[in-house]
C-alpha cells in the first residue's frame, strides 16, 4: 500500500468537509453534494476518526470549527482549489490554443505587449490572454499558465526562468531642457518626479539615492504619482526627471523620445521571472509560448 493510501483520508471526506465549512451547515452541504444529511455526517465522522481529532463542535444553533478544524481547513481549502485548477487545466490544456499570463500593468504594457505582436505574427493559431494586476502572489500563479513575478527567483511552488534584471536610472524627455548632470547633488537639484511606492514593493527616489550612498528627501511641493506608468507618462510630457526602469524605457530611448539624465545606474539584484506552477504540466500551446519568450533573451 502506498504512503498516500495509508495515511491520507478518502477524497470524498475532504470534499464533504470543505462543503460543510463553506456552507456552515451539514444540511446545506448535503444539498450541494446531492447527498443526505446522514451521509455527510458519516463522511465527517470517517474523516475525524482517520485524523483522530474532532473537527466540528455541534451546537444548538449550528456548528463551529474546533481549533483542529480551523487548522485543517487552512490546508484543505487551498489544496482542493489547486487540485481543481490543475485538473481543469489538464482536461482542456492539450486541446487548447489559449495561453494565460498574469503580470503587472507596467510589464504588460511596456515589455510583454510589444513582444506579443511579434509572437502573434509567428503563431496566429495561438492566443495569449494577459491578466494585468499589481497585486500578484505566489498562489495566484496556479490559476494561469504563466506569471511574470518580480523578486529573487526562488519560490517553493514555482519553476522560474529569468527574463530581465532590474536596472533603474534617471530619465527625461527630449522636450525638457535640463542642465548637464555630473554629480548626485546636481541631480537632486533637478525637478524630480516623485513615486509614492508606499503601497507596493518598488524603489522611489530616496531608495535610489540610498543605493548611491546619499540621503534624499523629496520637497513638499514635488509632483508625485503612485504608479510607475504614471511617472513614465509624466516624463514623456516633459514634467521633469523620473526614475526609469530599463524594461520600460529602452524602446523610447532608442526612438529618441527620452534619454538617461546621467550615467548613474542602480542594479538592485532583483529581476522579473517567467514562472509557472511546478505541479501543473504545460500544454503544447504554453510550451510554444514559453520556448519563444525565453529564446528572446
Amino acid at each position: 500500500m502506498s504512503r498516500f493510501a495509508r495515511h491520507l483520508p478518502p477524497l470524498d471526506t475532504l470534499i464533504a468537509f470543505e462543503a460543510v465549512v463553506r456552507t456552515g451547515s451539514f444540511t446545506r452541504a448535503a444539498s450541494e453534494l446531492y447527498l443526505t444529511q446522514s451521509a455527510v455526517s458519516k463522511q465527517i465522522k470517517v474523516l475525524e476518526d482517520h485524523l483522530g481529532a474532532v473537527l466540528f463542535e455541534r451546537r444548538a444553533r449550528g456548528i463551529a470549527l474546533t481549533a483542529a478544524g480551523e487548522g485543517f481547513n487552512s490546508i484543505v481549502e487551498p489544496m482542493l482549489e489547486s487540485l481543481l485548477a490543475n485538473v481543469l487545466r489538464l482536461k482542456t490544456g492539450h486541446s487548447s490554443r489559449n495561453v494565460s499570463v498574469i503580470c503587472t500593468h507596467a510589464v504588460a504594457q511596456y515589455w510583454l505587449f510589444p513582444r506579443l505582436l511579434r509572437f502573434n505574427a509567428l503563431h496566429p493559431e495561438l492566443t495569449v490572454n494577459i491578466h494585468a494586476s499589481n497585486e500578484i502572489s505566489e498562489s495566484d500563479i496556479a490559476h494561469y499558465d504563466f506569471g511574470i513575478l518580480y523578486g529573487h527567483g526562488r519560490w517553493s511552488s514555482l519553476n522560474a526562468d529569468k527574463l530581465f534584471d532590474e536596472t533603474i536610472y534617471p530619465i527625461a524627455s527630449v522636450k525638457r531642457s535640463l542642465p548637464a548632470v555630473s554629480s548626485l547633488s546636481e541631480l537632486q537639484a533637478l525637478p524630480l518626479i516623485q513615486l509614492d511606492a508606499s503601497a507596493w514593493n518598488c524603489l522611489d527616489w530616496p531608495d535610489w539615492f540610498a543605493h548611491q550612498g546619499v540621503r534624499y528627501k523629496a520637497p513638499a511641493d514635488a509632483v508625485t504619482f503612485n504608479q510607475v506608468n504614471l511617472v513614465f507618462e509624466a516624463v514623456l510630457q516633459g514634467m521633469g526627471v523620473g526614475l526609469g526602469w530599463e524594461f520600460m524605457v529602452r524602446e523610447r530611448i532608442d526612438n529618441g523620445d527620452i534619454y538617461p539624465v546621467s550615467a548613474l545606474v542602480v542594479h538592485t539584484g532583483q529581476a522579473d521571472y517567467l514562472v509557472h506552477d511546478k505541479q501543473a504540466p504545460c500544454s503544447p500551446a504554453a510550451q510554444v509560448f514559453q520556448g519563444w519568450l525565453l529564446g528572446l533573451n
